[in-house]
């Protein structure tokens, strides 16, 4: 992406960080939603060293003056003091996101779940025609929020699906355990980019169908949204999945539509951008 050439073109902009927890993204968006300016870094193990490159990064972007910084993060938020409380595959505890961001990007800052905001981005693109949409990430562990009207539904914002307790194989497994990228991996030694065999991606469609009938007779989306790493792969699997889904299906539960997310690595980011616009409304 290159670097905007004019800095008035700055006045009026959105900061959004995505950490992950192998790289951490920065980006740069004007009110109407325009990527203007993007910089990716492997994320330090470290919490202080993180925050040191973070900042070294930000200031490659020049003179952003942004109006508003949206972080997303992994794991546990308290969203009242901007604390990333608990990280899935960082060892952070209680690190202080907020203040420590502040210090040196000049504007507020608001923290929030990586997935929440991945959610939110790719439910702005269906709104016209879906109020309602459960989106779902599976990856190394499974994520998800609801967003209800364009908005991330307060009462489970902190939901966490991949740890529901479900009964598999004759013994109660969380369904990350059984169905997250990690459990692709280890049950079948591949990952699911290179899965190929129609006979495992009927076993992967049927682990995913048992934790996602249950989200959908429980919060009744209006459309299933499926990103993260094995979301990717939709083509591979979404018909198969949909069969699957529609078995447990019956006159009290219809299975939504359900689809693959439309953006791969700017997801969160984008989902940063939407907040940012709907706390500076």
């Amino acid at each position: 992406m290159e670097t905007l050439s004019h800095d008035k073109l700055y006045a009026t902009m959105y900061l959004a960080i995505d950490i992950g927890g192998t790289k951490t993204l920065i980006a740069l968006f004007d009110k109407d939603g325009e990527l203007k300016k993007k910089v990716r870094f492997p994320t330090p193990s470290s919490y202080s060293v993180f925050v040191n490159t973070l900042r070294e990064e930000y200031s490659k972007i020049g003179n952003a003056n942004p109006e508003l910084c949206v972080v997303g993060a992994p794991g546990r938020i308290d969203r009242a003091h901007g604390v990333g409380v608990a990280f899935g595959n960082l060892a952070w505890d209680n690190v202080p996101l907020k203040a420590d961001i502040e210090a040196f990007v000049g504007c507020k800052v608001l923290v929030e779940n990586d997935a929440n905001l991945a959610g939110l981005s790719e439910a702005a693109l269906v709104l016209k025609k879906y109020k309602n949409t459960l989106y779902i990430t599976i990856s190394t562990g499974i994520g998800g929020v609801l967003i209800k009207n364009g908005v991330i539904n307060a009462e489970t914002a902190d939901m966490e699906p991949g740890h529901m307790l479900l009964e598999h194989q004759d013994k109660l497994q969380r369904w990350q355990e059984f169905a997250s990228g990690k459990a692709i991996v280890r049950k079948f030694g591949l990952p699911a980019k290179n899965i190929v065999d129609p006979g495992t991606w009927y076993i992967i469609c049927r682990n995913i169908a048992i934790g996602l009938i249950n989200l959908v007779s429980t919060l009744t989306p209006d459309i299933v949204i499926i990103g993260g790493g094995v979301g990717s792969h939709f083509e591979k699997f979404g018909d198969r999945l949909k069969e699957e889904m529609q078995l447990y299906a019956n006159d009290l539960i219809k299975v939504p539509d359900i689809i693959a997310a439309s953006r791969a690595e700017d997801a969160v980011l984008y989902g940063c951008y939407e907040l940012a616009k709907q706390h500076d409304a």
